[in-house]
């Protein structure tokens, strides 16, 4: 199962990761086949599972191709920040197209990913609501090409 320690970080078990491992490999995978794998019951893994679910510690959801939808420009952009990054972080989370908020060492002091239906979507994500945003000093983004590979199926490693 899935308890938090001291700090409030989620410490999993053996058998709780093996479950998270069959869904990363196939999120629709029936809880009688990851009782199977994993030794368990159908109802034992479908209660460890809504548990992680309810813990935050996973998400179960459809991954789409990202063009295939609908959306034409991805982008990874770095972001200098003055001052506190975490108001900047916050502002950039409650952006839909932003996919994901990173806070980095180096040479940005946070990475995003964001997906937008086309060029002039992306220009206005970037010069009209992520630069306006007080504390953001520059911005740097490099723009998708060709996307050759994405995967969750990373294990729990």
């Amino acid at each position: 199962m899935a308890t938090r320690d001291r700090n409030g970080t989620p410490s999993i078990d053996s058998v709780s990761l093996a479950i998270i491992e069959q869904l990363q490999e196939d999120g629709r995978r029936p809880y009688a086949a990851i009782g199977k794998a994993v030794g368990l019951s159908e109802a034992a893994v479908r209660q460890r599972v809504q548990k992680l679910l309810d813990q935050g510690v996973m998400q179960i959801v459809a991954v789409t191709d990202p063009l295939t939808v609908g959306f034409r420009r991805q982008a990874m952009v770095g972001i200098n920040v003055e001052g506190d990054l975490d108001p900047v972080a916050d502002a950039l989370t409650t952006m839909e197209e932003v996919e994901y908020v990173v806070m980095t060492a180096g040479s940005f002091d946070l990475i995003i990913e964001i997906v937008c239906e086309d060029d002039d979507h992306l220009l206005q994500m970037i010069n009209k609501r992520i630069r306006t945003l007080p504390g953001v000093r520059s911005t740097e983004s490099f723009v998708y090409l060709k996307l050759r590979k994405q995967t969750y199926t990373w294990g729990t490693r």
